[in-house]
């Protein structure tokens, strides 16, 4: 498996930074292993993004609850990234004498800056791991040359969730909304905006030259600085020159349990599927499965089935991931089943989300609501 060549950029990861807002999924587990679209992990995303753009050296900078990201990575040889120079580079808490339980990015980077410094690539691309996208970071790199920007900062355009103007809380994690010239630079970052309507929305990617960014870290970093835009970008805009790029194609931005609901059942329209997945292949741990069975009156409508299934029931506008098993007579609708749930026998269930493992006892009803869907956590029987 080759990816594309090789870039001028290192990857960095922060698989962390948004976990506090599904804290239902990410009780024992981090944002970046959250399940998402049947078979894929949210750092799918990024990381193949990453890899066929020809980022072959990448750090990802865990907190905490990282043993279910460890063990979907592996040695990364599903991203190509298995590689005596550069490639996976975990770096946990305390891996080493400076690195803690960082708190923000410049923390975070601040532990690594021995890595950093010892690298070769002139630019440094820095993400989060909330958002669904399949992004070509050879044209970011393009862009940011062309401008001569110290910074470029990846924005697109949509609405404000409603989840995130709730954000005020800063462990919750921030958002950021974007002034942009008609030169394409930016001129104010706004924190945890209430806009409403159609604003240009950070996808919190950015890109900058490796030494730009050390120093800016070291500096940021002794005097006590925690998030980046708060603490390097906004009040440096007059002393530093900040690009905006604008990204047109699909995001999907999980900023809670609906949102993660909502931006799932997206991708039972084709057109949001293909958006998000025809441009560039997106990789993820290979499972061992056979293929998905339909047996005796199986029926099923509008549906995302992964491999390992057994389908015996009536499955209707839901999204089955690996393993799940739907007995017979028992009605799915509007559901997301992550891996190896079960539906026994007559069951009857409705707008639910369950996590892995999870059990649903004979001729059991559990039904939510479009706005409300219940969530049954990880390894439960009901």
């Amino acid at each position: 498996m080759v990816k594309g060549g090789k870039s001028s950029a290192l990857g960095v990861i922060f698989p962390n930074i948004y976990d506090k807002l599904v804290p239902e999924l990410t009780t024992e587990r981090l944002m970046a292993s959250v399940q998402f679209g049947g078979r894929y992990r949210m750092i799918d995303f990024i990381l193949s993004s990453m890899t066929n753009s020809g980022i072959n050296n990448i750090a990802i900078l865990v907190r905490e609850n990282y043993f279910s990201l460890l063990d979907h990575l592996g040695s990364g040889r599903e991203w190509d990234l298995a590689r005596k120079n550069g490639g996976l580079n975990i770096f946990p808490p305390f891996a080493q004498r400076t690195m803690g339980m960082y708190a923000g990015r410049i923390e975070a980077l601040a532990s690594i800056l021995a890595f950093l410094k010892n690298q070769n690539e002139r630019y440094v691309v820095l993400s989060d791991s909330h958002l669904a996208i399949n992004f070509d970071f050879r044209k970011l790199i393009s862009a940011h040359e062309e401008t001569g920007a110290d910074v470029t900062m990846v924005y697109s355009k949509g609405e404000i969730p409603e989840k995130a103007k709730e954000a005020d809380d800063a462990s919750r994690g921030r958002y950021y909304s974007l002034n942009v010239a008609e030169d394409g630079s930016i001129t104010k970052i706004n924190i945890n905006p209430k806009d409403e309507g159609i604003v240009n929305l950070s996808c919190n990617i950015y890109i900058m030259d490796r030494k730009f960014l050390i120093k800016k870290v070291t500096e940021a970093s002794l005097a006590g600085g925690v998030s980046f835009e708060r603490d390097i970008f906004i009040p440096q805009m007059d002393s530093i020159k900040i690009m905006g790029y604008e990204y047109t194609g699909y995001v999907g931005r999980i900023v809670g349990l609906k949102s993660y609901f909502d931006e799932n059942m997206k991708l039972l329209d084709d057109k949001n599927l293909d958006a998000l997945f025809s441009e560039r292949p997106i990789y993820t741990k290979i499972r061992d499965d056979n293929p998905t069975r339909y047996m005796g009156d199986a029926k099923t409508a509008n549906v995302l089935v992964a491999d390992g299934c057994i389908i015996e029931g009536t499955v209707e506008n839901s999204i089955l991931f690996r393993g799940v098993k739907v007995g017979k007579g028992a009605v799915v609708k509007n559901c997301i089943l992550m891996q190896d749930t079960v539906i026994e026998p007559g069951s009857d269930v409705e707008y639910v989300i369950t996590d892995k493992k999870v059990t649903i006892s004979k001729e059991k009803e559990l039904k939510g609501t479009d706005s409300f869907p219940v969530f049954v956590a990880k390894r439960q029987k009901v």
